[in-house]
């Protein structure tokens, strides 16, 4: 049995405040959840429908309400003799429900509606307000963080200082530059200088749709580590259809269209998708080689304009009903084109730092060429490095692009292993490696 010290008890306690401190107050009544009655009538009918007899703590569990909030909600469910205990117990969460057959033929209608089924969503008002209070334009990046992340990473001071200063802006970061230099790369270690937990729902409701937000392969929850009676406190004080996640980065590529942007409504099951826009909210919104869509570079960068501009996003339901909602990112646009060549000068106006990454200098691309070595286990020597330099690039006039080193290093190892010779920086090995890597010039 492993016994928690006074002061590990303290420390667990005050990592549980942390991460609960921004979460909004728990609901005690069904109007302080900002849902309509009828509408968590539905929800709730709806899970008993999909779950079958529940206790009534299983309920709170699946639909993320207090005992409080659904008390109402159940008596009106027994009135109108959509539901019956089916158990009682001394305790009351305890007591279990289930439906009549009443209820199970409203259940069929109100799925027909919307298969939706899971944590009560929250209003789109307490959804703005949220988003508000946890803005990333908030967030302070320091030359300290910056230097730690980018520790390992070889690049110049400059383009450093720039970044810090885009990632204080809260505006839109363009970087640019030839391919091979590692603007994808940059890009996604901005991640890294994401700082402080938000508050994410599961779901949003907008004129009685369910849009749902959270999503596990978008959001990374942050759980702290305590014990089970500190849970059972958070409970009583924090929402739970809010669940606290690390700021997000959301990344897209080639893949992307002008449909993904808006959101993704599910005709079988009746419910939406948040588009990655949203979901990246109070976060990083990663757009990686842009100019490669299908669709024109210049259609996706002019949807970004009002965007980037008031910082809010104008979203439409199926219905035709349309809506506001925040905008609240950090916009990384990456790409080998230029500028000029991908939106015209009222676009360009809106992004607020441009960031051109190129070919590095020569003791850069020695630095690189070490690191790999220390990576790849083999053994670093100027002789082999400076044969790539002046008997490769400079003699084919080849810029020093950051990913060469890699790509020439990892094939003359892969060569050696495979003729049994020692993995070393061998001009045999590199002049091969070389060639197979440029074979299509």
């Amino acid at each position: 049995m492993i016994i928690a010290t006074q002061s590990q008890h303290e420390n667990a306690v005050e990592a549980e405040r942390r991460s609960t401190q921004q979460l909004p107050r728990l609901p005690s009544s069904v109007e302080e959840t900002g849902l309509s009655f009828l509408f968590l009538v539905e929800l709730l009918t709806k899970t008993l429908f999909m779950r079958g007899q529940l206790r009534l703590v299983d309920i709170a569990q699946y639909s993320k309400l207090s005992v409080s909030v659904l008390e109402p909600l159940l008596a009106f469910m027994r009135t109108e003799r959509l539901c019956e205990v089916s158990r009682s117990s001394e305790t009351e969460t305890a007591t279990s429900y289930s439906l009549t057959e009443l209820g199970r033929l409203r259940a069929e209608d109100f799925l027909q509606k919307s298969q939706y089924v899971g944590a009560a969503p929250v209003s789109l008002e307490a959804y703005v307000d949220q988003v508000h209070k946890q803005s990333v334009a908030d967030m302070v990046v320091t030359r300290e963080r910056l230097n730690k992340v980018f520790s390992e990473v070889v690049v110049k001071e400059s383009i450093l200082r720039q970044f810090g200063a885009a990632m204080n802006s809260g505006r839109a970061i363009f970087v640019y530059g030839p391919a091979g230099s590692g603007k994808t790369f940059l890009a996604e270690r901005l991640a890294g200088l994401l700082t402080g937990n938000v508050a994410i729902p599961h779901a949003i409701v907008v004129d009685s749709e369910v849009i749902q937000v959270f999503d596990l392969h978008a959001h990374v929850p942050f759980l702290p580590e305590v014990g089970d009676s500190l849970m059972i406190d958070r409970r009583q004080s924090a929402d739970h259809r809010w669940v606290m996640c690390h700021r997000p980065v959301i990344k897209t590529g080639g893949e992307l269209t002008l449909s993904m942007l808006d959101l993704d409504f599910n005709e079988s099951a009746r419910f939406y998708q948040a588009p990655p826009q949203v979901k990246a909210n109070n976060g990083l919104l990663l757009i990686d080689d842009l100019g490669r869509q299908i669709t024109p570079a210049i259609d996706i960068m002019n949807r970004w304009i009002v965007p980037l501009d008031r910082r809010l996003d104008y979203l439409a339901l199926h219905t035709g009903k349309k809506f506001v909602i925040p905008f609240d990112v950090i916009v990384v646009f990456s790409t080998n084109m230029p500028p000029s060549e991908l939106a015209d000068e009222a676009f360009l106006r809106r992004l607020g730092y441009k960031i051109y990454v190129g070919p590095l200098d020569e003791d850069a691309y020695r630095q690189v060429a070490r690191q790999v070595c220390d990576d790849l286990q083999i053994p670093y020597t100027d002789a082999g490095i400076n044969y790539l330099l002046h008997e490769r690039h400079y003699k084919e006039n080849r810029p020093l692009m950051a990913c060469i080193p890699r790509e020439i290093l990892g094939q003359a190892r892969d060569a050696a292993r495979y003729e049994g010779a020692p993995t070393e920086l061998s001009e045999v090995f590199l002049e091969w490696a070389w060639n197979n890597h440029f074979a299509h010039d």
